[in-house]
């Protein structure tokens, strides 16, 4: 498989890795069947993403798709977080293989559910657009 220049520089060198222990939004998606797992911390003042982290069980392009979603979502508002795309996400990486692309549909939900919980944990309806489908791939609903 051949990954872009951008893919590989985040990740050899992601941005954004760990934790935030007083997170106001987590997010975890993926599952073992599908092989990577996600997980968003935001910190979050005055409805702008002040912090974003990450850890991401999962292949080269798993990674690579979490740090760039937590680079193109750092500084912004929620709602300008709610509109990042799978897509947006490729297009940052400089393309992804065919193979690799439910990765970046992962980092996308991984924003979602991270988002849903802010408003959850903040007593607020959750928008439609932070909810997302239980499996990234389908991988994990398909006969073994």
């Amino acid at each position: 498989m051949i990954y872009s220049k951008a893919v590989m520089d985040h990740f050899y060198n992601p941005r954004n890795v760990g934790a935030i222990e007083d997170a106001d939004g987590v997010g975890e998606v993926g599952n073992a069947k599908c092989g990577d797992i996600m997980k968003m911390y935001l910190k979050i003042d005055d409805d702008i993403i002040t912090d974003v982290k990450f850890n991401t069980f999962g292949c080269g392009a798993a990674i690579a798709t979490s740090s760039m979603a937590t680079e193109l979502i750092k500084g912004k508002s929620v709602d300008e977080a709610l509109k990042l795309s799978n897509k947006a996400v490729i297009e940052a990486l400089d393309g992804l293989p065919p193979a690799k692309l439910h990765c970046s549909v992962l980092a996308e939900e991984a924003v979602k559910a991270a988002i849903a919980d802010y408003y959850s944990k903040k007593g607020l309806a959750v928008p439609e657009s932070a909810k997302i489908a239980n499996c990234c791939c389908h991988a994990c609903q398909q006969p073994a």
